[in-house]
């Protein structure tokens, strides 16, 4: 388990992965030495799993953010397998969810426009396997994003 120490270190890390190990040893009151053994321990232990840069979607003109309810024909295990399959391999499907209630999976899809949406949807999104319904719904203000867990 960790400690309370831990947690700190893993709230910093959050907020900014480039934040030099002296300094968070520094916030959270441990030589250099002893905060890089931990950070290495977290990620030996898995509970780092990926230091990445998070980018800016509008600069990178892919602003659009649409949500997409999906229903399958096929529930049996090797159906789902192919619908899975097919769906890593979009690169506009940042997340796929399965989910509970009237539809099967929640995709989240960024792309340039409504447009690129359209031809996302005819070109792409109808030739996944077993999709019998695909609705969605269009994010027009993001009221909160964050990537961090609240370990406080």
């Amino acid at each position: 388990m960790i400690d309370e120490i831990d947690r700190r270190i893993l709230v910093l890390l959050q907020s900014d992965a480039s934040i030099p190990c002296s300094k968070i040893a520094s916030e959270v009151g441990l030589s250099q030495p002893q905060c890089w053994r931990r950070i290495q321990q977290f990620r030996r232990d898995g509970w780092i799993s990926n230091v990445v840069a998070l980018l800016d979607r509008a600069k990178l003109g892919v602003g659009t953010q649409l949500f997409v309810h999906i229903r399958v024909a096929k529930k049996d295990p090797t159906s789902l397998a192919e619908f899975s399959r097919a769906i890593r391999e979009l690169p506009e499907v940042l997340e796929c969810h399965a989910v509970l209630g009237s539809f099967d999976f929640m995709l989240r899809v960024v792309v340039p426009s409504l447009d690129a949406y359209q031809r996302f949807h005819f070109d792409k999104l109808d030739q996944v396997p077993h999709v019998c319904e695909a609705r969605c719904m269009t994010s027009v203000a993001e009221v909160k994003y964050t990537t961090s867990l609240p370990l406080m």
